[in-house]
């Protein structure tokens, strides 16, 4: 009898074990000490030496891993959230069709429709445009298509201070201009970013570019070709870009941008003969660690999920995939598929995650339940309505959240620098369930997301960098 009992008393406790080890399987104890910004940059590098991509280290502008050359203070996360803001606002009204026509600036019309807000871009790369080569530090962005740095003459009144000397054209051996009658420029014009051609002594006008951002900045100049250098050995012969000789409002010392969005001016679509369509980044945990960007797909798919891609009709620079469902702490929501049928844009350049409103209302429902050992702070002006004081806690126990893609791919976000943005849950819902949501970066770090044009599908291979 008493072995009995034993063997009962053994199961018994075996069974709460196995309970217990489900349940924390679901959940990740974070220590405090580790929301705290890093002090140093702890770089690892995680570039690939596949000879058929081309892979660049990535790093966070405002982080200690940005390259030499002080970039400005780190925006509070209210200014972050509000320059966010904007950016879902501009993105949501080219995808709904409504667009403005046209601003006069400079002197030429620049199409209002166009560009984001500059002021949300994060993660910088380092390359080299010209010969010789000069580094230029650029943001990039999956939301925008026409790449462009500033370039000489360009005085302080009309171009912003930037981390590199200016670009200067004249001293290149492989710089040209684009003439206003050319099919690039054609091209250009018909994707509504021409600006106009110039109105030179030379009997040839040049083609220019004119981008107007969601948060009011500007960049106006010529449209050119160049020798872009990505690492050492590996260069883009010819690569079409804009050399910003007008930029009006607040920029931020960075040299530029490296448009990556599915147009044909982007990097990604000038490349496809040599890299296929595809290419890859991994954003990092931290300020204080480095990632990656990379063009080209991996020579085999060990470790990834996928998902089939889909664009926006009449829309081509946007990513699309189609989310099917949201875990919180192994618990998956209750929440109607239609929700999500107008489908989720990815985007490096957004911060914080976009959701229909349905689909956000389970999410913090289900998030604050399983935070409750927490006190939870009142709604603030700042969009996020779901913040923690963690004061006093040496550890915190955070569940994971865990989004599923059409094809079934899941992947888990990263605990908890894919889950809070300074201790707030980090997405927001929208006015309704009759919106396209956005897949911010937030959610995407330590992921590689890789974007296969070619294939038409898109990638997510955990623990990357």
């Amino acid at each position: 009898m008493a072995s009995s009992h034993l063997r009962l008393l053994v199961l018994s406790c075996s069974l709460f074990f196995i309970s217990l080890g489900s349940t924390e399987h679901n959940f990740v104890v974070v220590p405090t000490s580790s929301f705290a910004s890093e002090p140093a940059c702890s770089t690892v590098s995680h570039v690939t030496s596949e000879p058929r991509r081309a892979s660049m280290p990535l790093v966070h502008r405002h982080g200690p891993c940005a390259p030499t050359g002080s970039y400005a203070v780190k925006p509070s996360l209210a200014e972050r959230l509000r320059r966010d803001r904007a950016r879902r606002n501009r993105i949501m009204s080219k995808v709904s069709g409504r667009m403005s026509t046209t601003l006069s600036d400079a002197s030429v019309s620049i199409p209002t429709a166009l560009g984001d807000a500059v002021g949300t871009l994060e993660y910088v790369v380092t390359l080299s445009i010209g010969t010789p080569a000069v580094e230029q530090t650029m943001l990039i962005d999956t939301g925008s298509d026409l790449s462009w740095i500033q370039c000489n003459p360009c005085s302080s009144s009309e171009c912003y201070p930037q981390k590199d000397p200016l670009f200067d054209p004249s001293k290149s051996s492989t710089y040209n201009t684009i003439s206003c009658d050319s099919d690039a420029c054609k091209q250009l014009i018909g994707d509504h970013y021409g600006a106009g051609c110039t109105n030179g002594a030379s009997d040839a006008s040049l083609c220019q570019y004119g981008i107007k951002y969601g948060s009011g900045e500007t960049t106006v100049g010529l449209y050119s070709t160049e020798t872009l250098t990505l690492k050492q050995g590996v260069t883009v012969p010819d690569f079409s870009f804009g050399c910003g000789l007008h930029q009006h409002g607040e920029f931020d010392k960075f040299d530029g941008l490296l448009g990556l969005g599915g147009a044909s001016e982007s990097l990604v679509s000038q490349t496809s003969h040599t890299y296929g369509g595809a290419f890859s980044y991994c954003l990092p945990p931290g300020n204080g660690t480095s990632g990656f960007l990379t063009l080209g797909a991996p020579s085999n798919n060990t470790g990834f999920v996928f998902t089939p891609m889909h664009q926006f009709p009449g829309v081509s620079t946007f990513y699309m995939v189609t989310l099917t469902g949201i875990s919180v702490g192994g618990k998956k929501l209750d929440i109607p598929p239609a929700v999500f049928s107008n489908g989720m844009i990815i985007d490096s350049g957004t911060i914080i995650t976009g959701l229909p409103a349905t689909a956000y209302s389970a999410l913090r429902s289900e998030f604050r339940n399983a935070m409750s050992a927490y006190p939870l702070l009142p709604p603030t002006n700042n969009g996020l309505d779901t913040c923690y004081n963690f004061a006093g806690h040496s550890n915190v126990t955070v569940p994971k959240v865990s989004l599923t893609f059409n094809g079934g791919a899941t992947i888990d976000l990263d605990v908890p620098s894919g889950v809070l943005i300074d201790d707030c849950l980090a997405f927001v819902g929208g006015n309704s369930d009759n919106t396209i949501g956005i897949i911010g970066n937030v959610n995407q770090r330590t992921f590689e997301v890789l974007y296969d044009t070619g294939r038409g599908n898109v990638g997510f291979r955990s623990g990357a960098c």
